[in-house]
């Protein structure tokens, strides 16, 4: 006897939907490519295993060095796609990371954490947090296990960011280390940059209700940091920079933040970036436009590794 059709008891467009036997059915399914050296750039990358019994990992970037440089800063990039698709490993994340760590000199470390709804939130925090301490064992003495990070790393400047998902993470990497029961990084994060960030503003939002099923509701702080602004204003860093889109539909919602932080009691700076005209990521999709490239370079300048190269739109790399 044929068993049941399969029944769709969850639909997330345009990310996936649920089918009664259990089955998650992605709409978009990103590609993988491996490590390796940019010829354009003269980046090489490489991957790291950090929890190895969750597959947590990331991909180190280093950009082109010569002999005698001094350290570079460190960038930690978050991917985003709504907690639930894409990864560090996508060509869309890897060649960003690329032009990222071109444009800023900078070491750029881009996590690659579980995907909801498999793995609900906070199973992306968790594992974006391990990452975060594993890069902070290079930070003490003795130094880690990681060659590049020991030699090339300055951990007087460390950098967090993300797009989308990942810059709802990258916020709370900064929280979280500053609020953490145990013992915080060694190191003090020297900026923050959030872009086009999903953040709540107050209202139901069924996808975050789905993937986090222990929320409080739409006051959740992961989701709507400005619902606690005592906890606003402990930020555990100096700057944030935050990148909007005229058109994003998450527009309202970064803004929002913005300005809240901007009132809040939080002694940093925050900067602000607004693209005209533009969606949600499109850098992303169209990494070689005129505004993806005067994106990159404000967040180049934010970063401000010193001798700063601003990139063209010939050294961006292309997705395609």
């Amino acid at each position: 006897m044929d068993s049941k059709p399969s029944q769709i008891i969850h639909d997330f467009p345009p990310f996936f939907r649920v089918h009664s036997t259990g089955h998650v059915e992605r709409y978009i399914e990103h590609d993988f490519v491996p490590p390796s050296h940019d010829p354009l750039t003269g980046v090489n990358s490489r991957d790291v295993v950090v929890v190895p019994e969750n597959n947590v990992s990331a991909r180190i970037f280093l950009p082109k060095t010569t002999g005698g440089d001094p350290k570079l800063p460190l960038l930690i990039y978050i991917h985003g796609g709504a907690f639930a698709i894409e990864s560090a490993f996508s060509s869309t994340y890897h060649n960003y990371a690329v032009s990222l760590a071109s444009a800023s000199r900078s070491v750029v470390v881009s996590i690659e954490y579980r995907l909801a709804p498999e793995h609900p939130i906070p199973a992306c925090y968790e594992d974006s947090y391990a990452v975060v301490k594993w890069l902070d064992s290079h930070s003490r003495p003795g130094n880690g296990p990681d060659p590049w990070i020991n030699e090339y790393a300055d951990f007087e400047r460390v950098y967090l960011a993300g797009d989308s998902a990942g810059a709802n993470i990258a916020h709370n990497m900064v929280i979280r280390a500053k609020n953490n029961p145990e013992r915080g990084p060694n190191f003090k994060f020297a900026g923050l940059i959030l872009i086009h960030p999903f953040f709540g503003i107050g209202k139901p939002d069924k996808l975050w209700n789905y993937i986090c099923p222990d929320t409080t509701g739409s006051d959740d702080p992961r989701l709507n940091p400005t619902a606690d602004p005592d906890l606003l204003a402990k930020l555990d860093c100096e700057r944030v920079l935050v990148c909007l889109s005229e058109k994003d539909f998450l527009r309202k919602r970064g803004l929002n933040f913005y300005q809240e932080l901007k009132k809040s009691e939080w002694k940093g700076v925050i900067e602000f970036f607004e693209t005209e005209g533009k969606e949600h990521v499109f850098h992303l999709i169209d990494p070689v436009c005129e505004k993806a490239v005067a994106l990159l370079n404000r967040i180049v300048r934010f970063i401000d590794s010193g001798g700063i190269h601003v990139l063209s739109r010939g050294e961006c790399r292309s997705l395609f």
